[in-house]
């Protein structure tokens, strides 16, 4: 058995606009281990949401595969896209809009058992989900309660029970934490690798906070306007960023000091390129420090610079 669990070769996805094709996920390889997290970072725009949605098929991809198991997702037909959405489930960044007002959090965690009637008999739901409520750190007498009863932390914990309601393998966490206090945020994040210790469970971990994903992440991908520019294992790439804006957004980490200031040449200048009908080159070109005639004239390639470290980039050309 591969240890890689998922990967893609050359997934695009673009919307088509009145202005012409977006391209919000362009050419993007990756690959995640089973038992593995895969950090997915960039700004707001970097199409980071979008990959983890067409890794799913909630949106159908324009072309490249999606291998899950070796097997291609894309080509998947309805019986085996059910069998799929068992091992592949989703945490949403919004605690509060990912869950329905109307139902309890015994019939949230417990949906899913109900659709793919895992679960035939009522005692045998309830059963499971008071096993999930106690492995994510929910009180039973929670058991009946509505949403808005609930704090977002306690609202999460319900995103994350029901993910694991039908003991998926792969699991794409969208920015499960951004929207919660800093508190909470250390909780849910030791609580997915708890998780994952216990389970092997595999992840994609989208967010644009660097210093969560350097927490949790064995591999990161840095994307930028649909590309990714960048990709190493995590220590790697907070000790040897090697794309200029990867080293822009590790500098534009905050320090909680007074007296720190950031320096007005780490600042990122210059205007965002569109990502509708994008010319060839680096889409970073417009606001790299090191620009040169021939980021323009030619799509660049990630290339291996050092083991397992990708950069697309001509200063390594």
């Amino acid at each position: 058995m591969s240890d890689i669990l998922i990967e893609t070769h050359g997934l695009k996805k673009y919307f088509k606009t009145p202005r012409g094709l977006l391209h919000a996920v362009d050419n993007v390889n990756i690959r995640i281990n089973r038992g593995q997290t895969l950090g997915v970072v960039g700004e707001s725009g970097c199409g980071k949401s979008t990959l983890g949605r067409v890794l799913l098929r909630l949106l159908e991809s324009t072309e490249g595969e999606i291998l899950f198991e070796g097997k291609d997702v894309v080509k998947y037909n309805k019986h085996e896209m059910i069998e799929y959405r068992k091992q592949a489930q989703m945490i949403f960044q919004d605690p509060y809009s990912s869950i329905n007002p109307r139902m309890t959090v015994s019939q949230t965690i417990s949906e899913p058992m109900e659709h793919f009637h895992t679960f035939p008999s009522k005692a045998d739901r309830e059963d499971r989900v008071y096993e999930l409520m106690e492995t994510v750190g929910l009180a039973e007498r929670f058991v009946n309660a509505f949403p808005h009863e609930l704090d977002g932390g306690r609202r999460q914990r319900i995103g994350v029970a029901r993910a694991l309601a039908l003991n998926p393998k792969f699991i794409v966490c969208d920015e499960p934490v951004s929207a919660l206090d800093v508190s909470i945020q250390a909780q849910i994040l030791n609580l997915l690798m708890d998780l994952q210790d216990d389970k092997g469970l595999t992840y994609m971990f989208i967010t644009h906070d660097l210093s969560v994903v350097k927490h949790i992440s064995d591999e990161i991908a840095v994307l930028y306007l649909g590309e990714c520019v960048e990709r190493a294992p995590s220590n790697e790439l907070f000790l040897h960023p090697e794309h200029p804006y990867t080293k822009a957004l590790l500098k534009a980490i905050p320090v909680p000091s007074i007296h720190h200031k950031m320096a007005e040449d780490d600042i990122i200048k210059g205007e965002v390129t569109s990502p509708v009908n994008p010319k060839p080159g680096c889409r970073f070109a417009a606001r790299c420090p090191y620009v040169k005639p021939e980021c323009t004239d030619h799509q660049l390639q990630l290339k291996e610079i050092s083991k397992d470290h990708f950069v697309a980039c001509t200063l390594f050309e």
